[in-house]
């Protein structure tokens, strides 16, 4: 994708200022809200706000509301991200100001890991409850990894992504990952796995995951996690699952057979206890996905309850022929 001339003298325009310089810098180590940039470069949040809309006017940076709060992201494709590269490639990060601002961005992440010890540890008795009545969870990861092991994805899109986790689990075999939800409260979370484990070729943001920001076949690898359970219409979420998967394309989802433990509607939130085969048949099919038949990983025998996890496997076809195959 090219710009015209007028556009590009008008990003480079933005770029060429020295705090826009250093926001720039400071965003391509990962996504910020204006408050954490104020706290970095201890200048005022308007000052800041206005330096950030002629970036995202520019085309260099991206707006991302979430909630009360709005991230800023570099962006990294196409003639922005060239123009970036390029720029950076000439620029010393380990001179002053921007070593320091590196540091004082550490301190913001220390922050937001902080953050989010506080709110796993105001619900911390919940998630235990609900992780102890289910297969091992290193054990669904391992089944996880054998479904993509020997392949390596250009493009990740865990959709619901929570904490982050399958973010982390599949960072190895990825060019880049991305991870979508409502909350803000774990997205803070999620973010501060990314950067405890110095992850950077995964970030995350807040939307809808039935309707997601992402362009239409711009995944090889879509991830559902436990995800299904929460929705009034996981339906939608598969149409949009398979709309964001290029053909040939993987969808993997994760979630709960079938079982009747009421008391998670109540405690969790849950809208269905777990996913019945057959729903899940119909809703590929609509979305015109190829579905396999679901590895199933019953709970340990040592428990008087317990939950089944499925993994369900399904492809975006080449063409319609092979849904029908």
């Amino acid at each position: 994708m090219s710009i015209s001339t007028d556009h590009l003298v008008d990003a480079l325009k933005a770029a060429g200022e020295p705090t826009r310089l250093r926001i720039l810098a400071l965003l391509r180590r990962g996504d910020l809200a204006v408050g954490e940039l104020v706290q970095i470069l201890e200048q005022s949040q308007p000052r800041l706000s206005h330096h950030l809309k002629t970036l995202a006017t520019s085309g260099l940076v991206e707006r991302l509301p979430e909630g009360a709060w709005v991230f800023y992201r570099a962006r990294s494709k196409d003639w922005a991200g060239r123009v970036l590269n390029a720029l950076f490639d000439e620029i010393d990060l380990s001179t002053e100001p921007y070593q320091s601002d590196a540091e004082a961005l550490q301190t913001v992440r220390r922050a937001r890991a902080t953050s989010a010890e506080a709110y796993f540890s105001e619900i911390a008795e919940d998630w235990d409850r609900l992780r102890a009545l289910y297969y091992p969870e290193d054990a669904i990861e391992e089944a996880i990894l054998d479904q993509v092991a020997g392949h390596s994805f250009e493009r990740v899109i865990d959709l619901g992504t929570g904490t982050g986790r399958m973010l982390s689990l599949l960072a190895a075999q990825t060019q880049e990952a991305e991870g979508l939800d409502l909350s803000h409260h774990m997205l803070t979370v999620a973010r501060a796995n990314l950067n405890r484990a110095e992850i950077r070729n995964a970030r995350v943001r807040q939307g809808d995951v039935t309707a997601t920001p992402f362009e239409t076949a711009s995944a090889d690898l879509v991830l559902v996690h436990q995800v299904l359970h929460y929705l009034e219409t996981p339906e939608d979420l598969m149409t949009e699952a398979a709309r964001i998967l290029r053909p040939g394309g993987r969808l993997l989802v994760i979630d709960f057979a079938p079982h009747d433990l009421e008391f998670l509607r109540e405690s969790q939130g849950h809208r269905r206890l777990g996913i019945r085969e057959d729903d899940m048949i119909e809703w590929a099919d609509a979305a015109g996905l190829a579905l396999k038949a679901p590895l199933r990983f019953d709970p340990p025998a040592s428990l008087d309850q317990g939950l089944s996890v499925l993994i369900w496997n399904a492809t975006r076809p080449a063409n319609q022929q092979e849904v029908a195959a």
